[in-house]
C-alpha cells in the first residue's frame, strides 16, 4: 500500500483517535432503541453535513444516508456503500465506566456505537481526499438491525440504489484486540422464529387418560425437533433450533387445553434454511397427530445468512493485511458466528464483505458476550476498524 494517497493514512487516523473515542462514549451514554435513534442519526447527519456530504434523512424512519462524491470520478465511476448500525438494546448496564449509559434498561450492548463512530471517521478520512477519489463513497447508517427491521427497509427505500459493492464491519467481543477476521461465503447465520401451538385436550390432572395432554406432546415436539440437528444436518453445514420460550398450563392439578413454545432456527445457507423451516413444520405437526393432538406452526421471516463475495472479500483482506499484517488476519472457521444480522439485506442488494474486529482485551474487562449486561469493547479495535474500511474504499474504487 505505497500509492500516494495511503502514505498519510495512518498518521490521519492517529489524529482523529481522540474524537473516534469521544463519539463513541457519547453513544455509549445515550443509547437508543431500534427506530428511536433520533438524536444518534441527528449527530450523524450533522457530521456529514459539515464534511460536505449529500446527505439524507428519515430513511427507514431514523436512518441516514450520505454520499461523497469523487472529484476524480469519470463517467461510469463506481460506488461503494459503507455500512453501520445505530441501535440499543434494552439491556440494563451493569459497567462502572465514567460512560456507562445513562438511561435506565438501555444499553450498548453490542458495539454499535463504536460501528457508528468508526464510520464517520472514514467519513472524515476520504472527505478529505475526495480530491483524489476516482469514485464515490455511501455512508448508510442503519437503524433497528436488532430487530431485524432496519436494514430492508433502508434496500426498499433506495438506499442501495447505484451502489457497486458495500462493505462492514462488527467489532467482536469473544475475539482478540489486533486482529481481523474476514472470508469469502457465509459469516453471519441465518435467524428465524418460529411458535408452535400444540392444541389437545384438558382435563384432571389426576385422570390424564381422559385428556390429551399438550405439556407433554409438546415436549415430545421439542425432542424430536434436535433430530433435525443431529440426524438431518451434516457436520459441514451446522444449524441450530433452540426453544427459548414455553407456556402452558394454570395450575398444578390442571391439564391445558393448549401449549405455546417459541424458538429460533439458524442456518448457513438459503436452502438449508428453507429445508429446515419446512422441517419444523413437519415434524411438529406429525408428532401432535400421532399423539392425538394439533399442531399449529407459525413462522416469522427473520434474517437470511451474511454471504460474502468472493471478489470483495478479496480486497477487504488486503486492507485488512496492509493494516495490520497478514499474521493477524484470519480466514478460518472461527470468523463464523451462528449469530444473525440484517447486514444480509444489503449483501443481497451488491456484492459485499461484512468482516470481523477483534475488541476482546480481558485486562480492561473487554471479555463479556454481547448483549451482556457488562459488555465492552477494547477502544483500540476502532482504529484497525477505521483503516480497513478506509483501505478498502480506497482500493475499491482504484
Amino acid at each position: 500500500m505505497s500509492a500516494p494517497e495511503y502514505d498519510h493514512l495512518k498518521s490521519d487516523i492517529d489524529e482523529l483517535v481522540p474524537d473516534l473515542v469521544a463519539l463513541r462514549r457519547d453513544l455509549h451514554e445515550h443509547p437508543e432503541l431500534a427506530f428511536e435513534e433520533v438524536r444518534t442519526s441527528g449527530i450523524v447527519a450533522q457530521r456529514l453535513h459539515a464534511l460536505g456530504l449529500e446527505v439524507r434523512t428519515g430513511v427507514a424512519k431514523t436512518g441516514v444516508v450520505g454520499l461523497l462524491r469523487g472529484e476524480a470520478s469519470k463517467p461510469g465511476a463506481k460506488t461503494i456503500a459503507i455500512r453501520a448500525d445505530m441501535d440499543a438494546l434494552p439491556v440494563h448496564e451493569l459497567n462502572e465506566v465514567d460512560y456507562r449509559s445513562t438511561v435506565d434498561g438501555k444499553m450498548h450492548a453490542c458495539g454499535h456505537d463504536g460501528h457508528t463512530s468508526i464510520a464517520l471517521a472514514v467519513a472524515d478520512i476520504l472527505s478529505k481526499r475526495r480530491a483524489e477519489l476516482t469514485g464515490n463513497v455511501k455512508f448508510i447508517f442503519q437503524p433497528a438491525e436488532e430487530t431485524i427491521g432496519g436494514a430492508e427497509p433502508m434496500v426498499k427505500e433506495g438506499a442501495m440504489e447505484g451502489v457497486d459493492g458495500i462493505i462492514g464491519l462488527h467489532l467482536m467481543s469473544d475475539y482478540e484486540i489486533g486482529h481481523v477476521g474476514v472470508r469469502p461465503g457465509t459469516v453471519f447465520a441465518s435467524a428465524d422464529k418460529f411458535v408452535l401451538t400444540v392444541h389437545g385436550k384438558g382435563g384432571h390432572a389426576a385422570m390424564p387418560d381422559s385428556a390429551v395432554d399438550p405439556i407433554v406432546i409438546g415436549a415430545y415436539i421439542i425432542t424430536a425437533l434436535q433430530t433435525l440437528i443431529s440426524r438431518e444436518t451434516s457436520p459441514f453445514s451446522p444449524a441450530v433450533i433452540t426453544i427459548g420460550k414455553m407456556e402452558a398450563g394454570t395450575a398444578f392439578n390442571i391439564i391445558p387445553e393448549t401449549a405455546e413454545l417459541q424458538g429460533t432456527m439458524r442456518a448457513y445457507s438459503v436452502e438449508h434454511r428453507e429445508k429446515m423451516l419446512r422441517r419444523i413444520r413437519e415434524v411438529a405437526t406429525g408428532v401432535a397427530s400421532a399423539m392425538g393432538a394439533t399442531c399449529d406452526v407459525k413462522t416469522f421471516n427473520g434474517c437470511p445468512p451474511c454471504i460474502n463475495d468472493v471478489a470483495m472479500t478479496e480486497v477487504v483482506q488486503q486492507a485488512a493485511v496492509a493494516s495490520v499484517g497478514a499474521d493477524k488476519v484470519d480466514d478460518d472457521e472461527d470468523v463464523r458466528t451462528t449469530g444473525s444480522d440484517d447486514m444480509a439485506a444489503f449483501l443481497n442488494a451488491a456484492p459485499g464483505c461484512y468482516f470481523i474486529v477483534g475488541a476482546k482485551n480481558e485486562a480492561k474487562g473487554a471479555k463479556y458476550p454481547h448483549h451482556h449486561p457488562r459488555f465492552n469493547v477494547d477502544e483500540d479495535a476502532m482504529p484497525i476498524g477505521v483503516e480497513v474500511l478506509a483501505r478498502a474504499a480506497l482500493d475499491f474504487l482504484k
